[in-house]
């Protein structure tokens, strides 16, 4: 079996002997994470999936039946550009790395690692959705999200193996060591140890714990470590799905839920609960949970990190070549919310110092577009209420507004309103039971549970009733 059969890849492991026995010794250990760890119940099922053969537009969307522990994970980068140059920073137009710079190696460690950890821990929380699909046609889009998660832990192993040396090889190991949610070894993001046990988790999840995923990868898109930044690019083909599953996901269990209000007379909660649906009252808690969990995922608003980041070269801004004439930023300043003796103040800091303020204002205008389409489809059910986004600083666990209490206004609060008002604010244990309670198993191809409605379009120009999983 040759290397491309073992680990399909473009970056010529064939004639990288060291590197090639690297990653063929981490395979079965991937293998074997993934048989434990991966989709609980479907390994043995062929899925038909989308697997990448290539960058190229007619290479990276082969659709094919395959069971899961076969997908072809691969080791996909974009083309390398002719003269490449680091786009911003301190060494704006200089060469870009094509090796780890040394005084910058473990910023750049730190930031692969941190980015490779999340991509195994989504599998780890997503394992036993499989079992309670709302549909086929879900439960393939579910394996779709899983395997391509494998994929760019690949993506990142091969970083960290291929320049990191010993240390790569190490920390590649640890990538596979780590468990969501586990007391003593847990993933290193906090939003990626909370429980992701039920289909509307999944959707909140991937809408909104994805798309963080997307503008990290993009400011890293920049990067001017030439090989990061042509892994990551073509990571983001692979990431839009993802997120397109989450918006989409949220946007059909709206639908139905307005759909089954209009069948009421008062069209309150009770009276979705008796039809067996998800009340807007608690997707509105479960957006509340995840947004807030997934604004945390940028990092404090003022960052000693992101300006070295910055200046190094290592991690721009979101479409930093497009939408910005400055690509140094050595005098610009920010203003910032933060809290000062005990109140809301403003101040001004370097930009480079609130990069990751800036990043998460982009993430916030893109859930908003989210949110305005689920509103949409509210107002064509001729439903009145409508869903919101509460503020950046209602519960936040890191940043300046960590350790304060707000409400969803991003008004300063005490600690005893807060803990009043949070279970109308958070999903509650009894929240959780009653969505777990509806989520029973629908795998007949063309069938759905009640509580959701049907996509609008099939997978691949397939139909909603096709057989997406042979099962």
């Amino acid at each position: 079996m040759s290397v491309f059969d073992k680990i399909p890849n473009n970056v010529d492991l064939s004639n990288d002997p060291q590197l090639q026995r690297a990653l063929e010794k981490w395979l079965p250990n991937f293998l074997s994470w993934w048989n434990e760890m991966g989709p609980e119940g479907f390994q043995g099922y062929d899925v038909y999936l989308r697997t990448a053969v290539s960058v190229e537009p007619e290479g990276w969307a082969h659709f094919g039946y395959v069971k899961m522990p076969e997908y072809r994970w691969g080791i996909f980068l974009n083309p390398s550009k002719t003269n490449a140059t680091i786009g911003f920073g301190d060494g704006c137009g200089h060469p870009a790395y094509q090796e780890v710079p040394g005084e910058f190696r473990n910023a750049l460690r730190r930031i692969v690692v941190t980015q490779g950890d999340t991509e195994p821990a989504s599998v780890e929380q997503q394992r036993r959705l499989g079992v309670t699909c709302p549909s086929m046609y879900d439960l393939r889009n579910l394996f779709q999200v899983n395997v391509e998660e494998g994929r760019h832990l690949w993506a990142m192993v091969y970083i960290l193996q291929k320049y990191f040396g010993r240390d790569g090889r190490e920390e590649a190991e640890e990538l596979l060591q780590r468990r969501s949610g586990n007391t003593d070894k847990p993933r290193i993001l906090g939003a990626f140890n909370q429980p992701c046990d039920d289909w509307l988790n999944f959707y909140a999840f991937t809408m909104f714990t994805d798309r963080d995923g997307k503008y990290q990868l993009a400011s890293l898109a920049e990067s001017g470590f030439e090989p990061l930044a042509r892994t990551c690019q073509f990571m983001l083909t692979e990431e839009a799905h993802h997120m397109f599953v989450g918006e989409s996901g949220l946007e059909r269990i709206v639908k139905r839920t307005a759909e089954l209000m209009k069948q009421t007379k008062n069209q309150g909660d009770d009276e979705v609960r008796a039809l067996n649906g998800i009340p807007l009252s608690i997707i509105q808690r479960y957006i509340n949970f995840w947004y807030s969990y997934s604004l945390d995922l940028f990092g404090g608003e003022i960052s000693s990190n992101a300006a070295d980041f910055f200046s190094a070269g290592l991690k721009g801004r979101y479409l930093e070549q497009k939408k910005y004439e400055d690509h140094v930023i050595s005098d610009a300043t920010y203003s910032l919310t933060v809290i000062e003796n005990g109140k809301l103040a403003t101040k001004e800091v370097p930009l480079r110092n609130a990069l990751n303020e800036v990043l998460r204002g982009e993430y916030v205008k893109d859930c908003e577009r989210g949110l305005a389409r689920w509103n949409k489809a509210l107002e064509e059910e001729g439903i009145s209420a409508r869903l919101v986004l509460p503020s950046t600083r209602f519960h936040r666990h890191q940043g300046e507004f960590a350790n304060h209490n707000f409400d969803l206004g991003g008004n300063l609060i005490s600690e005893e309103e807060y803990e009043a008002k949070a279970p109308h604010w958070l999903p509650g244990q009894e929240d959780r039971a009653y969505v777990r309670e509806l989520m029973k198993p629908v795998t007949d191809p063309g069938k759905i549970a009640n509580w959701i409605a049907p996509p609008k379009s099939g997978v691949g120009g397939k139909p909603f009733e096709f057989e997406y999983v042979r099962l």
